[in-house]
């Protein structure tokens, strides 16, 4: 039985990675490991058909170390057993784990020994937060790595790279894929290289030759095999991105029946997780203080659509469309952490006051550290003058509140008080 597209064009040296250049780039810190053979247990973290499985595969290829593939939820600890004699005898097996978040007790007390000593080189890959989810055992044994969805460019070269390799992609089959249908499989998975090969596989092999034996993928096609439809037909590929900027600018100017519009697009491309992702986004960045229960329940209706899935997912989207369109604007959050990251970048930071450094350590007092704090529950309304900037910034105002809401003109108010309170 032949393998998927996917897994035949697996990459077999850090060199034919697509995609994750920040991490497997020429002088970029994995390459370098691998150049060094100085390698690492390490945590791969970030979405589907990113790469977590290619850079394992390609740092063992490059090193030339057993490679061997096991899930913490399915395999057991016999199975991790076999690994460890393998490394026994061999000296180092690189081992994928994949779903290492859910590694148990058991299996990873097991593993810890092997790690310590180096014979298994660990590559955890998980979809979840390693911080949150993964035991810190394991995580201070491992450097952790994000990896990011694919930019099209990177499809793209991949999916050319699949027509063209003879030996284990398309290259001995007459496909002609039409500009639109590349433009729309670099585009459609949402960086999910795995989804693009794979949707072009069944493309291709779903697709009777003509009479010069030439397979000719169109637009209709590829739409067909990945259950999406193209928002235009698109020949740059910008469509997709310039119907979420529509979305997001009806929405913070509050135009239902556009914004209902532009969602209706997207619902047609069943592209729920563009839009859950950017309702998300424009309740905090556009509605924000202005009416936080709003932003709350855009939260809870985005749940309730990925819960639901398509079609009646437009349900509890189109309501949470409908209530931020008509609801009260604020951009001040953003426009309040950008203003602070913007001195943080810049470098335009001094020393935090020795008042609210740490004191839980012998010898802080010594150092002045936290000798003269306030302790804020210990004054009348849990409130007392005191400086918290450093003196660099002390005079510093980012939050420039907006009073388009009544919450966040309370919140401007009390923000009133308290700014000239503490420069009295």
């Amino acid at each position: 039985m032949q393998q998927p597209l996917a897994y035949r064009m697996r990459p077999k040296k850090i060199e034919e990675v697509v995609g994750q250049q920040q991490l497997v780039g020429p002088g970029k810190i994995i390459a370098r490991m691998v150049k060094a053979k100085l390698l690492s247990s390490m945590i791969l973290y970030g979405p589907p058909g990113t790469g977590k499985t290619s850079i394992a595969s390609a740092i063992a290829g490059s090193t030339k170390y057993a490679f061997r593939k096991l899930n913490a939820a399915t395999d057991t600890k016999k199975d991790l057993q076999v690994v460890a004699e393998e490394a026994k005898m061999s000296g180092t097996v690189i081992l994928l784990l994949d779903e290492i978040h859910r590694l148990d007790k058991t299996k990873q007390d097991f593993l810890l020994p092997h790690l310590e000593n180096g014979r298994i080189i660990l590559i955890g890959a998980t979809t979840e937060n390693p911080y949150i989810s993964i035991n810190p055992a394991i995580r201070s044994r491992t450097q952790i790595f994000e990896v990011f969805p694919l930019k099209p460019e990177d499809i793209r070269l991949a999916i050319e790279r699949a027509l063209a390799d003879k030996e284990n992609g398309l290259g001995t089959l007459k496909v002609h894929l039409s500009d639109e249908a590349l433009n729309f499989l670099t585009h459609a998975t949402n960086g999910d290289l795995r989804s693009a090969l794979n949707g072009l596989e069944l493309a291709v092999k779903s697709t009777e030759p003509d009479q010069h034996d030439h397979i000719e993928i169109s637009l209709e096609i590829v739409e067909e095999c990945l259950q999406k439809k193209a928002l235009t037909q698109d020949k740059n590929g910008d469509a997709h991105y310039d119907v979420i900027s529509a979305f997001q600018k009806s929405i913070r100017g509050s135009d239902v029946n556009a914004a209902l519009h532009y969602m209706a697009r997207l619902v047609e491309a069943r592209d729920l997780l563009s839009i859950a992702r950017r309702l998300m986004v424009i309740a905090y960045e556009d509605i924000g203080l202005a009416n936080p229960p709003a932003c709350a329940r855009t939260v809870t209706a985005v749940q309730a659509a990925e819960k639901l899935g398509f079609p009646e997912a437009r349900i509890p989207l189109a309501d949470a469309v409908i209530e931020l369109c008509l609801s009260p604007k604020s951009n001040s959050g953003i426009s309040a952490m950008d203003a602070a990251l913007s001195d943080v970048q810049s470098g335009n930071y001094g020393d935090i006051p020795a008042d609210l450094k740490d004191a839980h350590y012998k010898g802080a007092s010594k150092l002045g550290h936290g000798v003269h704090y306030k302790y804020a529950h210990d004054y009348p309304n849990d409130w007392v003058k005191q400086q918290y900037l450093p003196d660099k910034l002390k005079a510093a105002t980012y939050y420039e509140p907006k009073t388009n809401g009544k919450f966040e003109t309370a919140l401007a108010e009390q923000y009133k008080r308290l700014m000239h309170a503490q420069r009295d």
